[in-house]
């Protein structure tokens, strides 16, 4: 039995559509000139301080021209002055916002897991006081902090005016608050059912905590960490009112001093150290990026 061939003209043979500028742009061309527009308005400040860097000029209007010229002398001159310890500054800048951020996401998680699973006294109006504390930034409290530590000097000067882990002890004050309330809406996206199952098992709730929840609640935990860890690098009025001593400053501190003088300002040097200073954040932010929008849409949903 034979099959006859069917004919040509029977055919359907889809034509392809012209291309039409206003149709493509009007759909999805104009999302594309906007992610331009954005990646030029971000990226520019960005070349302009690597070119100042570059420049041996020492002033910021005589790199006006990008990367007109090219000289390293502002990196060599950042560690060859023995009155501004870069080096110093930027070994405390990263101790200390290590441990910090790592303060904060352990204590944050302990606060949000306490909130989230367990029911006491005081449960709702502690999460409305955390709230309510942000209201007011901790720039407001500078007088009081200044005060509090110049007087835990006379008693513990390790945790006074003018040490590092007196610094830390106010950050880790002031940002428990935001942070636990962003983890407390994450934390409760987790099933209970996971907890009860553990409670069967005989689990109690430091067992839970630490080898169930915290690998559940990972991209919180990372996006805190990262936010903390940025805005502690980058605070400088509460640091430059607790630290005192130049080789205990942060790089925030530190680096206000080369442009701060006026007939010794040098932001060829500045911006250098400014390029070295943005290193440790990028490649934090490169390190845990894939968890970054998870864990800052996750905990909206709450």
């Amino acid at each position: 039995m034979r099959i006859a061939a069917p004919e040509t003209s029977d055919l359907y043979i889809p034509t392809k559509r012209p291309f039409h500028f206003g149709r493509w742009f009007s759909r999805t061309g104009w999302r594309h000139l906007v992610g331009a527009i954005m990646v030029v308005f971000s990226a520019f400040p960005l070349l302009y301080v690597l070119s100042a860097s570059l420049h041996p000029g020492g002033t910021l209007i005589t790199a006006n021209g990008l990367f007109s010229q090219v000289d390293l002398g502002s990196y060599q001159t950042l560690f060859n002055l023995p009155q501004q310890p870069y080096a110093a500054w930027y070994g405390n800048t990263l101790l200390i916002g290590g441990i910090t951020s790592l303060c904060t996401v352990f204590l944050g998680a302990l606060a949000a897991y306490s909130f989230s699973r367990m029911r006491f006294v005081g449960r709702r109006p502690g999460l409305l006081m955390l709230v309510l504390v942000q209201m007011f930034p901790q720039l407001l409290a500078v007088v009081a902090i200044f005060l509090l530590l110049n007087g835990i000097s006379d008693i513990f000067p390790a945790i006074g005016l003018d040490s590092q882990v007196g610094l830390i002890m106010v950050y880790l004050g002031g940002a428990l608050g935001v942070n636990t309330y962003l983890m407390y809406g994450f934390f409760n996206t987790v099933p209970a059912s996971i907890d009860e199952a553990a409670k069967i098992d005989g689990a109690g709730h430091a067992r839970i905590f630490f080898t169930i929840i915290l690998r559940l609640v990972a991209p919180i935990l990372a996006v805190v960490g990262l936010l903390s860890f940025v805005g502690t690098t980058n605070e400088f009025v509460i640091a430059s009112i607790v630290l005192i001593t130049p080789e205990k400053q942060t790089l925030a501190v530190g680096l206000y001093q080369f442009v701060s003088q006026e007939f010794s300002s040098n932001y060829s040097v500045f911006a250098a150290g400014a390029v070295l200073a943005a290193l440790p954040v990028m490649a934090l932010f490169l390190w845990l990026q894939k968890y970054i929008v998870g864990g800052l849409t996750a905990g909206s949903v709450k």
